[in-house]
């Protein structure tokens, strides 16, 4: 028997869901909404400043919610980054450090957590899976890890497609036709309509593919946005296309929010939207993201530790809960989702699943504030070796095993002026637990 498979059946055998419940007794316990961008940048929404275009429905859900203007990613390529939203686990532990890497099976996901509860769960979008593990023939597949429900990719390859020929009905490649984030919302839409009336609390998880990769958006979208930048070849708007699959994806959240609404399910949902990584500057993107300044006011892209790769748009929302209207600069970081999201159901994870990240649900609902802590990053593949580490505005950045910088990234979001001659001791104190933090590594 799997450890994995072990840890799930001893918590089922031993009813961990009873105390739960009764940690919210006489209180319904939420709804978990988690919508996820994919190389969406920071500055790409109209809540953190975008006038180039209009997010109306981004914005409307953070007005009703939490912005988290410092809200940070764990990895710099989606497969890291997915992973340890699903594990709250650095990708030091989770065995996730590259985008061709598979999440072993002995990891306990956020939606097995939730099944634990007596969740229903689906997913509708993007997984990305790696290389098998193991000897084993094929990789893990999402409803082999928790997911009751799945349509979409799990190859990301095949995600780069807008308008995809087949798609995963759970275990079955089907033949479909549309816009991928359109097909998405619309299985989004019809689980919740299912789910009406029914007693069970459910976790959706909706990780859509815009703006990563191909750029292509509906031909009705595109033409909103043509006429607005100036373009290298007119015949092919590429940054036009680009706001529009911005625009696209947020109109699939308001598509989502409205039928949420309609069905008188938002005030017992916690919704929660966020970016896997920052924009990249990379050729696939064909020079959009670069031109529209995407990861604004922040140095770097995807595939780097500056705060333009790993900080991100955040949002969370639920009314009567969470406050409406906030801005917070409270650091969070994506490992905190999964703590934080089964603290909101009265839940928490069990000690065997070593979760990294912190529960901020106090945080959150701003009943406390949070404990200084030190936070870490690593991007060392693809012929890349860059580290960070970070406590409050302070942050250490070592670049290809050169001298180690320090920037306040508070009052230097550009991270153009190295403060390390200022506060050496800080600096060291930096390293030293970064070195300790790597020493923690898990070896597959």
């Amino acid at each position: 028997m799997s450890y994995r498979l072990l840890v799930l059946l001893t918590l089922v055998v031993a009813g961990i869901g009873t105390p739960a419940l009764a940690a919210a007794e006489g209180a319904k316990r939420p709804n978990v909404l988690l919508l996820l961008a994919d190389d969406l940048g920071w500055g790409d929404v109209g809540f953190n400043g975008r006038t180039e275009w209009a997010t109306p429905n981004l914005d409307r859900l953070a007005a009703r919610g939490t912005t988290f203007k410092r809200f940070y990613t764990a990895a710099v390529v989606c497969a890291p980054s997915r992973a340890a939203l699903m594990t709250g686990r650095y990708t030091i532990h989770d065995g996730v450090s590259r985008n061709n890497d598979d999440l072993p099976a002995r990891e306990v996901t956020l939606a097995e957590a939730f099944k634990t509860h007596g969740y229903d769960t689906a997913l509708f979008g993007k997984w990305h899976h790696g290389q098998p593990r193991d000897g084993s023939k094929t990789y893990v597949h999402p409803m082999d890890q928790g997911f009751d429900e799945f349509f979409g990719f799990t190859d990301a390859k095949h995600a780069w497609e807008k308008y995809p020929e087949q798609l995963w009905h759970g275990r079955e490649l089907k033949p479909v036709s549309g816009y991928s984030d359109d097909m998405f919302a619309d299985h989004a839409i019809d689980f919740l309509k299912r789910h009406k009336e029914k007693p069970t609390p459910f976790f959706l998880y909706v990780p859509f593919i815009n703006t990563h990769f191909n750029i292509e958006a509906p031909a009705e979208e595109v033409a909103l946005h043509q006429g607005k930048f100036t373009e290298v070849d007119p015949s092919k708007p590429i940054r036009a296309t680009y706001a529009a699959m911005v625009t696209q994806l947020d109109k699939n959240v308001g598509r989502i929010m409205t039928a949420l609404e309609g069905l008188g399910l938002a005030a017992d949902t916690l919704v929660v939207f966020v970016s896997d990584h920052g924009a990249t500057f990379e050729s696939g993107n064909l020079g959009a993201s670069d031109y529209h300044d995407s990861n604004r006011p922040f140095r770097g892209q995807k595939r780097t530790l500056w705060e333009g790769g790993i900080r991100v748009p955040g949002v969370a929302c639920w009314p009567g809960h969470v406050p409406a209207g906030v801005i917070s600069n409270e650091v969070v970081h994506m490992t905190d989702l999964f703590p934080t999201l089964l603290a909101a159901t009265g839940a928490h994870p069990e000690a065997a699943w070593h979760v990294d990240g912190a529960d901020l649900w106090p945080t959150w609902t701003g009943k406390a504030k949070l404990p200084e802590r030190t936070l870490f990053w690593e991007w060392r593949v693809e012929g890349s070796n860059q580290l960070a580490a970070m406590r409050g505005p302070m942050k250490l950045v070592i670049t290809s095993g050169g001298r180690p910088e320090l920037f306040n990234v508070e009052t230097d979001p550009a991270e153009r002026r190295n403060a390390i001659a200022e506060n050496p001791e800080l600096a060291r104190q930096l390293q030293n637990e970064l070195k300790a933090w790597l020493a923690t590594e898990t070896k597959d």
